[in-house]
């Protein structure tokens, strides 16, 4: 925006320079528009060709004051080129330094490797959350896209080790492999399961074939988005209302109905209290559809003398705004 008034002034400017010096020829020395439009504009940009006709005193004093607006008009025209050049380049400079700051501070962080069309689905549903995350991505096309989409990036392979460790490998707690091929996707869960052997991975298979050894590299989980797509297609012909439900469960609405899963931390003063004694279901309005245990053991519609334990992870169902109230409940210190 202010860049673009300088560039609006500076052309007002021109137009009012070389309309005064037109009329004032004409009206001093009695000119034709022609003639005095071009002595203008060849004073106006000093490029020394000459009277066209003989100029009187007052013309020659008129001469120079249109040759001290000519020369303080083109040294205002270059310092706002100079200007916005510099200005630019430091923006650019600033802007990096600024998200490099911000990724140097992040830990426990996702790191989402890829910005094609599934890697910006992703990111849309994550960044509605409380996940940290960043993305890296080799295209510098997509540069513009990032930056109108404001998340943290980085430029660069992902499958370098130099481009992992400068987006945090180490504190990471997560990756998505959602590179191009199902190679590069291999070849990236190799090294970045070198680089931090705790971290959940989570990559994208194009073909069948490729899924075992997307886990033999280390992957953690291996997604393929033409099966999932074509199951939830058929989960549509098969049960309707069921999909429809899940649909409307795991949506970002805040005012539709959600699903969420939310950790226990041993501060909860719900620690060691059986379900029914907690007022999970009555206070908070939610339906607890499982608990999950520290070991990874799965209880379905548990009972209500189940007890609820440091490190399990309650998945409910219900309101956002009520979701939030229990999650500040069960993870008092976040």
């Amino acid at each position: 925006m202010y860049n673009t008034k300088h560039l609006l002034i500076s052309s007002v400017l021109s137009a009012l320079i070389i309309i005064f010096g037109t009329i004032g020829y004409m009206a001093i020395e009695d000119w034709t528009f022609i003639d005095a439009f071009y002595m203008t504009v060849i004073t106006i940009a000093t490029v020394g060709y000459g009277e066209i006709h003989r100029v009187s005193n007052i013309g020659r004093l008129f001469t120079i004051l249109i040759i001290f607006l000519g020369v303080g008009f083109s040294m205002y025209v270059a310092g706002v080129i100079v200007q916005l050049m510099v200005e630019g380049q430091i923006r650019a400079i600033l802007g990096r330094k600024r998200l490099n700051n911000k990724i140097n501070h992040l830990k426990r962080h996702h790191i989402i490797c890829g910005y094609g069309r599934i890697g910006q689905v992703l990111c849309n549903h994550v960044r509605n959350t409380s996940i940290d995350f960043m993305v890296i991505e080799k295209n510098d096309d997509m540069i513009p896209t990032m930056e109108t989409d404001e998340i943290l990036f980085l430029t660069g392979d992902a499958t370098d080790e130099t481009v992992l460790l400068k987006a945090r490998i180490k504190e990471a707690k997560g990756l998505v492999a959602v590179l191009d091929t199902d190679a590069q996707n291999v070849f990236l869960v190799l090294t970045a399961r070198q680089l931090n052997p705790n971290l959940f991975i989570i990559a994208r298979s194009c073909e069948s074939r490729s899924k075992s050894k997307l886990l033999a590299a280390g992957a953690n989980s291996v997604e393929s988005p033409y099966d999932m797509g074509a199951m939830i297609m058929a989960q549509r012909i098969i049960r309707p209302t069921v999909t429809n439900f899940l649909n409307l469960a795991l949506a970002s609405q805040p005012k539709e109905i959600q699903m969420e899963e939310i950790p226990i931390t041993p501060a909860s003063h719900l620690v060691n209290v059986m379900l029914k004694d907690s007022g999970i279901r009555s206070k908070y309005n939610l339906i607890i559809i499982a608990i999950k245990k520290d070991d990874g053991q799965m209880n379905f519609n548990p009972s209500f003398d189940t007890l609820i334990e440091a490190h399990d992870t309650v998945i409910a169902i219900g309101e956002a705004v009520n979701l939030q109230r229990l999650d500040n409940v069960l993870n008092p210190d976040c």
